[in-house]
Order: structure tokens, then sequence, then C-alpha cells
């Protein structure tokens, strides 16, 4: 073929004799999958503007008092988010600090320290573990954990509450459920999907580098520190804010044992609310256009707090990205 004749070719759309034949599903795949990840971000804007909408009405009322106030009174009229946001984050705070160590603890040892007929049952455990509903995490929480720690929280008042400044975190009645008990009980619905991510990442840290690392002298902990963290800190990362993310939207479970209660406690022992909880709720309750936009008011402001997370775990994820593509 000419010069001529396969450059008209091209222009064409016709392959010429040197270019491969390509399918033609490929074009329609590649918009096929394109259209899937539009409807998704579609999706995720028709969410956005729903709650918009229909929580606007509290929010014109209520201004920017709604988060900041305490106040939660369906007969008076009176809704703020405040009570119900900090105990979103502190119930998930307390479960990333449970949830991140053991994870990481679960994963060292599926990878690094277990033995090859151990790594099997204990891997199939904990994805076991994140494929149980989060009701039964609750129902299990209500009927047999929360009985049980009533039974500690006394040691916790004499001991804990005893120490200066944050003692005051630790004091309250043994009732069982409350903001710790709650953010105990979501650490460890969060373990298994942290805990399975670090496995898998670690697990695919090419072994010629850990090899090279013992062959050096180094121990476990080091090879782990130096060789693993480092190599796979991206993947960690991302795990760790994906179980923040479960943290933060969990309803049922928080449901059942956080107790539910509309004011704001200085200690972790007694009762509060989350914004999932309250929606679960109240929802069923809100019999006025206001209560009703304010439920859902509390829903954008939880939509908003998961978005920033995201947000912050990819900038994060950015930075950890070229900060390694720096070094030499």
């Amino acid at each position: 073929m000419k010069a001529s004749e396969a450059a008209i070719a091209m222009q064409n759309g016709a392959p010429s004799a040197g270019q491969a034949w390509r399918f033609p599903a490929d074009p329609l795949f590649r918009k096929l999958t394109g259209g899937i990840a539009l409807l998704v971000a579609a999706t995720l804007l028709a969410i956005l503007i729903a709650l918009i909408g229909e929580g606007w009405h509290a929010l014109r009322v209520f201004g920017w008092r709604f988060l900041v106030t305490g106040t939660w009174n369906p007969v008076s009229g009176q809704f703020g988010a405040l009570v119900f946001i900090v105990g979103t984050l502190i119930s998930s705070i307390i479960a990333m600090l449970i949830a991140i160590p053991v994870s990481f603890g679960i994963a060292l040892f599926i990878s690094e320290l277990a033995p090859r007929w151990l790594r099997g049952p204990v891997s199939t455990a904990v994805e076991l573990l994140a494929a149980v509903p989060s009701i039964i995490y609750g129902m299990w929480g209500l009927l047999v954990f929360a009985p049980r720690f009533a039974q500690i929280e006394p040691w916790i008042d004499d001991h804990l509450g005893a120490i200066p400044g944050l003692g005051v975190l630790f004091r309250g009645p043994p009732m069982g459920i409350g903001m710790l008990t709650a953010g105990i009980v979501l650490g460890i619905m969060v373990i298994p999907f942290i805990a399975a991510i670090m496995r898998d990442v670690f697990l695919v840290t090419p072994a010629a580098l850990k090899e090279s690392a013992y062959a050096l002298g180094s121990t476990t902990w080091e090879v782990v520190r130096h060789v693993i963290l480092p190599y796979t800190r991206t993947a960690v990362t991302g795990g760790i804010f994906l179980g923040l993310g479960r943290a933060l939207g969990e309803t049922m479970a928080v449901t059942f044992i956080i107790g539910n209660s509309n004011n704001l406690a200085a200690s972790l022992l007694m009762p509060g609310s989350s914004i999932a909880s309250v929606i679960a709720n109240e929802f069923t309750e809100a019999t006025s256009d206001l209560y009703k936009s304010s439920l859902l008011a509390l829903g954008l402001i939880l939509f908003l707090i998961t978005f920033v997370v995201l947000v912050f775990a990819k900038l994060l994820l950015l930075r950890l990205e070229r900060g390694a593509g720096s070094r030499p």
C-alpha cells in the first residue's frame, strides 16, 4: 500500500497493513464503563441535591446555629445537631483507636508470623466477621457485651476516673451502654475491614525485599517497620480511612448500644447519640415538616462529614505517593 493510500485509509478509520485490527466491541465497552462511572457520580449528586432540598427548611429556620446548638426538642420545635455531631465523631475516634492497632496486629500475624496451616482459617474468620450484619453486632453488644462491660465500669470509674485532667471522661454509673460501649463495638466491627486490607497488601510486598532485610540481620519488627510499611503505606492508609467511613455511617449497631440520649455529657460512660442513630430512631415519629427537615439536615451533615473525610484521605494518599516518588 502506498503512503498516500495508507493515509487515506487511516483518515477513513480503516486499519493499515501495519495496524492491528481492533475488535468493534472495544469502543462500546469503553463507553459502557464510562457511562456506569458517570451514573455513580450522578447518583451521588442526586443524593446530595435531595438532602439539600429536603433539609433546606431547617437550615433556613435555624441557620448556622443548627450546627452549634445542643437542644433537640420536637415538642417545642427546637432542633440542633451539636450533640449528634459530637457523638458521631467521638464514637468513630474510639473505634479507630481500637481498630487500627488490632487490625495491624492481625494482618502482621497472618502475613509474617502465622504458620501456613493457620493462615487460611484465620483469614477466613476475619472475612466472615466482615460479612456479619451490623444489627447482629448491635444485638450482641446489647445482650452480651453491655451487661459484662457494666461490671467493668466501676473499676474504670475508680482507676481511670482518678486521672487528673482526664478523669472526667471515665466517671459515670455502671449502665453498660454509652459512648464508650458504642465505640468499642464499632471498633470490633471495623477491625475485619482494615485487617483484611492490611493483610492483602502485606502479602504482596516483594519477598526479595523482605529476604534482603532478613539477610542483613533485621528482626521481624525491623522488616515490618523499614520494608513492609514504607512499601504499603498508601494502601494501608486507604484501608484505615475506609474503616473510618464505615464507623461514621454505622446505624443499627450504634442505635442498640449508644443509649440514644439527646444530652451532651463529658463522660464516655454516659449515654449519647449519633447522627445515624437519631435518624433511625425518630424518622418515623417526625410528624411536622420542620422535624422531618431537621432529620434530613442531619443526614446532609453526615454526608458532608463522610465526604470531607474521603477528600482528606485522597489528598493524604496523593501526598504519600508524591513523597514516595521523590525518594531516590
